[in-house]
């Protein structure tokens, strides 16, 4: 209705002053479209023209929202509730236990992986005791050994002299016990060997295997606790005593992070205004748990896809004849001031305006004549849907609360 009236101030309202004061014609109920029929369709060209440009270059939309994350409350596995810290609604902050599973499993595996190492540990006391009895073992072997061939050095040398007090039979003896007593010292040096490599290798690396063990049974038994991830609200968290959680399709509840990052307003414009969308440009909104504000914007990013045109790998082949309903482009916006979306619920729906600007690209000395006045008239048409954004916000309450029923 703006851009009819702005228009038929330009066309409908001079071609009746000429035609009823100029020319002297009586226009009546009957005779005003034989009568101003250049007019009334000059006004229709120019409102079409007006509506297409204010719409392309100052794009506006009614699928914008003030999204916000939440995180599910999900347990790394399943198990039976046995107590819980908090309620709903509650504030929590980020690692503050919220409810505990039943972890008697837990506790015996922590209870049988402690028994382990203490175990191991007998085992190097033992070890280091065999450590020592191989010691004196292998000292009575090289006493036994050195006692044998002393004895056997003095005959030889008196069968040597020819004394006749020594045989040959006796050194063949002691040979044999010398050679018996060079294989239990060595067989006791191998015992003590073993010992010492059981001490240093093989029951350190078994305390090794049983402290991880510990580390793992201690790693479940942690599991069986769950905080918070981040610092928020519960919401959903209706959790009781003895209801069993599952990590999959079970959450326990969900989690609103108290603060993820600068407030946005994400919003889906048509795809025929890609070209014109643009960050840095100049936007406005007003949103339903706002009523009666208009919130200055600025745009920060547009996203460079059109969601509905993703697609992954299955078992059809893509079929583009299904995708029912043409996807937007996703325009992210932050307030244009601090604390501007101060006050607004998450997840309010919004209407967004974005405002095409050519103030920069004015002030070029080469531009020429037309071009400067299609500029002017750009920035200048965005006044009207300025004053339809207002208009819309102005009429917000009474949609929803007289026209809607509530």
């Amino acid at each position: 209705m703006l851009e009819i009236t702005l228009c038929s101030l330009f066309t409908i309202v001079p071609d009746y002053i000429f035609r009823r004061y100029y020319q002297g014609r009586e226009i009546t109920f009957f005779s005003v479209w034989y009568e101003l029929r250049w007019g009334i369709t000059g006004c229709l060209i120019l409102t079409t023209l007006l509506i297409t440009t204010i719409f392309y270059f100052h794009p506006s939309t009614t699928s914008a929202t003030s999204a916000f994350r939440t995180v599910p409350i999900l347990t790394e596995t399943v198990g039976r509730v046995s107590e819980i810290y908090v309620e709903s609604r509650d504030e929590v902050t980020q690692g503050e236990p919220i409810f505990r599973l039943d972890s008697s499993e837990q506790q015996a595996a922590l209870e049988l992986a402690q028994r382990r190492v203490a175990e191991v540990d007998a085992q190097i006391v033992m070890a280091q005791a065999d450590i020592q009895v191989a010691a004196g073992q292998v000292q009575l072997a090289e006493n036994g050994l050195k006692q044998i061939a002393d004895e056997l050095a003095v005959k030889q040398e008196l069968f040597d002299r020819k004394s006749g007090t020594v045989s040959e039979r006796e050194l063949e003896r002691l040979r044999t016990a010398l050679t018996g007593a060079e294989g239990q010292l060595a067989s006791a040096r191998a015992t003590q060997n073993a010992a010492e490599i059981k001490v240093g290798t093989l029951l350190p690396a078994q305390k090794l295997s049983a402290e991880a063990a510990l580390q793992q049974a201690q790693v479940e038994l942690s599991k069986t606790t769950i905080y918070a991830g981040v610092s928020g609200s519960l919401r959903q968290f209706v959790l009781q005593v003895g209801d069993i959680v599952s990590p999959l399709g079970r959450p326990a509840g969900i989690l609103i992070p108290a603060s993820d990052g600068p407030r946005r307003i994400q919003a889906g414009f048509n795809q025929i205004e890609a070209g014109v969308l643009k960050p840095g440009m100049a936007a406005e909104a007003t949103c339903v748990s706002l009523p009666l504000q208009i919130i200055p914007l600025v745009v920060v990013s547009v996203q460079d896809v059109i969601a509905s045109g993703q697609m992954r790998a299955g078992e059809q082949l893509l079929d583009v004849g299904q995708v029912a309903k043409p996807g937007t482009l996703l325009v992210n916006l932050e307030p244009l001031f601090a604390g501007g979306l101060d006050g607004m619920t998450p997840g309010s729906n919004c209407i967004v305006n974005a405002y095409t600007s050519f103030h920069e690209q004015l002030g070029d000395e080469d531009l020429g004549t037309f071009q400067r006045l299609g500029m002017h008239a750009v920035d200048a048409v965005a006044l009207v849907h300025a004053m339809i954004l207002r208009v819309q916000a102005l009429f917000i309450p009474v949609k929803t609360l007289v026209l809607g029923g509530h």
